[in-house]
């Protein structure tokens, strides 16, 4: 599909106007052709090069992809650089901005989906890094259908936010969409203490959820920049795929109400 590219300034109430990158697939001769919405949260570098094409693979699948830009309170709506500057910023306001506001871009992001009329209503967030964590946040809201994390940072160590004290893990609950996350094993950012206790929260809360561990991916594989040597092309494909699968299932089909019943399962081979 051919994507439009536009933007919208969205105030907020944290503090300055969130500027939200809009992708929207189109298709020639069917101007009122309708897709679902998926919000894409970035890493601690706003939307650079690496998510703005992420977010257009999204929306090359049919997809209406809103990626807003985390620091408005801080800063403009210009990606941060892949260099020590750029990272010493984005993890110093990582953990200023407030947890609320975090909430608020996601409430807001949403918002603006839903109120497009070439929207279907339905809901899907990812995002990989700090976005990874702000994709499991968003999925708190039960207009979300869906949510793919990609190692996801500070849910394990609950240190997201101005305090560093975030309540995600505790709010496991509050999940009533499907949940992948994805880790590697080599991701020294989210231990494997860390990916243990998310997955037992996830079991104890009740969350229909995947979890994949891919035995020699460091954290930001998906990031297709070399400056930091963690890029693997064929296992991005492969996730993207689960990407695909999922959306495609919860956001494209009208499964109707869920009841809730648990699957049985046959003891046969």
């Amino acid at each position: 599909m051919i994507i439009q590219e536009s933007h919208k300034d969205v105030p907020t109430q944290a503090g300055g106007d969130m500027r939200i990158f809009l992708f929207h697939p189109t298709i020639p001769n069917y101007p009122k052709a309708k897709f679902p919405g998926v919000v894409v949260f970035s890493e601690i570098y706003q939307v650079t090069g690496p998510v703005a094409r992420f977010a257009r693979q999204i929306a090359s699948q049919g997809y209406i992809v809103a990626a807003p830009s985390s620091y408005h309170e801080f800063t403009g709506p210009e990606p941060l650089a892949y260099d020590v500057p750029g990272t010493d910023a984005g993890n110093e306001w990582k953990i200023t901005k407030k947890l609320s506001a975090y909430d608020e871009d996601s409430t807001l992001s949403i918002d603006l989906l839903a109120s497009l009329e070439t929207c279907t209503g339905r809901i899907g967030t990812t995002g990989m890094c700090l976005g990874g964590h702000l994709a499991y946040r968003c999925a708190l809201d039960p207009r979300v259908s869906a949510a793919v994390c990609y190692f996801a940072t500070d849910i394990h160590s609950h240190s997201l936010g101005a305090g560093k004290n975030d309540d995600s893990l505790a709010r496991a609950k509050d999940i009533k969409g499907e949940l992948v996350m994805i880790f590697g094993k080599l991701d020294n950012h989210v231990p494997p203490q860390g990916r243990d206790l998310i997955r037992k929260t996830l079991h104890e809360a009740g969350v229909t959820f995947s979890f994949y561990e891919h035995a020699w991916a460091q954290h930001a594989f998906i990031r297709d920049e070399l400056s930091k040597g963690r890029y693997d092309a064929a296992l991005s494909g492969v996730c993207f795929e689960m990407l695909k699968e999922v959306f495609n299932r919860t956001l494209r089909s009208d499964l109707g109400p869920r009841s809730g019943g648990d699957v049985e399962v046959e003891d046969v081979c």
